[in-house]
């Protein structure tokens, strides 16, 4: 199985002969590696509805006919869109032919800027537990610190985490420590940092504060294999 990190909050997973992509923000990022015209996915999952993580969805999911899995309200607004939309919530798990989705609780926000400014809410923000082939891979999305990490860490035997590090609007380095430890996962990628000036950060120094051999800054395009 192969993850990897393509800037901001991201991430690709190859497995199973399905390519499963997280919260596609492409076009305008300019910490990132791919090109959306070029992207192929067969699942895309969104952990909220922020155009920063919605991002290409729409035109990648249309040109892939791809199934796009979200919260209920995100979900709702996208399948009215014409898109393929599968709802979750927090809490729930569902197993689809390529694994099986989690939602979490996240703290943050969630609703979507239409381009005549018009904002739309698309529900809770969430994180994401992805099972697959016995390898369980947490995306946190955008949160802040909350202690039910510990709870998720404890039941949960997660192969690999993707924290946002950005601070000013989610956790800072020093609170995805605490996360780390609590996860206790195998592997800790950080996420969502350098993408504009109000969340730089330096992805090397979080990656050597984690626990010895657990910490992993990747570069966008970048691989992890499980």
């Amino acid at each position: 199985m192969k993850v990897s990190f393509h800037g901001h909050a991201v991430v690709t997973v190859e497995a199973n002969g399905k390519t499963i992509l997280f919260d596609p923000f492409i076009s305008n990022n300019g910490n990132t590696d791919l090109k959306a015209d070029e992207v192929k996915a067969d699942v895309i999952l969104l952990t909220h509805g922020h155009n920063d993580h919605v991002g290409d969805t729409f035109d990648i999911a249309k040109r892939n006919d791809a199934q796009v899995v979200a919260p209920f309200e995100l979900a709702d607004y996208l399948g009215n869109k014409g898109l393929n939309a599968h709802p979750m919530y927090i809490g729930g798990a569902h197993e689809f032919d390529f694994g099986q989705v989690k939602f979490t609780q996240a703290f943050h926000g969630s609703s979507f800027t239409e381009e005549d400014g018009t904002i739309v809410y698309t529900g809770m923000p969430t994180g994401i537990l992805l099972t697959i082939d016995g390898k369980t891979i947490y995306h946190a999305g955008d949160t802040g610190l909350f202690t039910d990490m510990k709870m998720i860490g404890e039941r949960n035997d997660i192969d690999l985490a993707f924290l946002p590090i950005g601070d000013n609007f989610t956790m800072g380095p020093d609170d995805a420590l605490t996360a780390a430890e609590w996860l206790n996962a195998k592997q800790v990628v950080p996420i969502h940092y350098n993408t504009f000036d109000l969340i730089n950060q330096d992805g090397e120094a979080f990656a050597s504060k984690v626990s010895p051999g657990k910490g992993k800054a990747l570069k966008p395009g970048e691989s992890i294999e499980l």
